[in-house]
């Protein structure tokens, strides 16, 4: 009876197993199926003989450039992870946050909603990893958290820095502009403060919110505004080789076109980039640039992250089930 109980039983987490194991891989072609649809959609405006002429029309420089201050954008992006982890007592190695941060962002980026796209990623990388559900939650808002500081601290100097700029694009004045920017960053500093003095969990309503040690909030404020001007670096190299722009320029006005996009959950930032263009270059040809800026930031990871995610889900799946029936 103890035989047949025992059999029973390694049947049934067998069978438990192999439906995790394909309900997982059916995760994975979702997402990257999804993922690929919708940048397909924004690039199938152009056909492939613009595409392959405009990259070319473009410096191999500025090319480099773009490509570097992307990459760096998605090692930024790491250190939101990393920083996370910690937040909630969790400390894996980096080569696996780095790996979880990439796939799930990768694909995130271009199906939108990143709290549930990249968050269903996370999931599936920290479960396996020991990380409780509760935690992942956590980490989800953390990084969360992590973007808005960025967006709220970089938006806020943009808006002192280049009010004028910022004026003609909000329709706003130009002392409210400089009443925005000085409370984007008093905003900022408030979450600094909260960090470094207050020791129990701030309530909201029903809602109970642990702030971080301040190490961590500071580290947040630097990893978070740094991925945004990584990110609109990016952007400049791309449409300096078509027209005359500053950085701060576009710094400034992806910052704010970024907002409502984030607001939106526009996939792939869709209209933001072209709401960038409309401001700094209404008269110049600058297709390739938009071309090049989609490609190196969206489509490259994606074609990296999305087979890296299938096949870490094939990798670990097969592991688990090895370690199933060795037990």
């Amino acid at each position: 009876m103890t035989q047949v109980l025992t059999r029973t039983s390694r049947a049934i987490r067998k069978n438990r197993s192999g439906l995790r194991s394909v309900a997982g891989i059916g995760l994975a072609v979702i997402l990257i199926g999804l993922a690929a649809f919708l940048l397909y959609r924004t690039l199938s405006r152009y056909n492939s003989d613009e595409i392959i002429s405009s990259l070319t029309s473009i410096p191999a420089s500025r090319i480099a450039f773009a490509a570097l201050f992307a990459a760096a954008s998605y090692l930024c992006l790491t250190g939101f992870d990393w920083l996370a982890l910690r937040y909630v007592g969790q400390e894996l190695p980096y080569r696996k946050v780095a790996l979880a941060s990439f796939c799930s962002l990768s694909l995130g980026h271009n199906i939108g909603f990143a709290a549930l796209s990249s968050g269903a990623i996370r999931y599936r990388f920290y479960s396996r990893w020991g990380v409780g559900v509760g935690d992942i939650a956590k980490v989800i808002l953390f990084c969360g958290m992590t973007v808005g500081l960025g967006l709220i601290a970089l938006g806020g100097s943009a808006l002192l820095l280049r009010s004028d700029l910022a004026a003609q694009i909000t329709g706003l004045s130009r002392a409210a502009v400089i009443a925005v920017g000085i409370g984007c960053l008093a905003a900022v500093a408030g979450y600094v403060a909260l960090a470094a003095g207050l020791r129990t969990p701030l309530r909201i309503r029903k809602w109970c919110i642990e702030m971080p040690p301040l190490r961590l909030a500071l580290a947040q404020l630097v990893v978070g505004p740094a991925n945004f001007a990584c990110v609109a670096a990016c952007l400049y190299h791309a449409l300096a080789s078509v027209g005359e722009v500053s950085y701060f320029a576009v710094a400034t006005v992806y910052v704010i076109a970024n907002a409502t996009a984030l607001i939106s959950h526009i996939p792939g930032g869709l209209g933001v980039i072209e709401t960038v263009v409309s401001y700094l270059l209404p008269s110049g040809n600058v297709i390739g640039a938009l071309i090049a800026f989609r490609v190196i930031y969206f489509f490259v990871p994606l074609c990296i992250g999305g087979p890296l995610f299938a096949l870490t889900e094939l990798v670990l799946n097969r592991n688990k089930s090895r370690a199933t029936k060795s037990t």
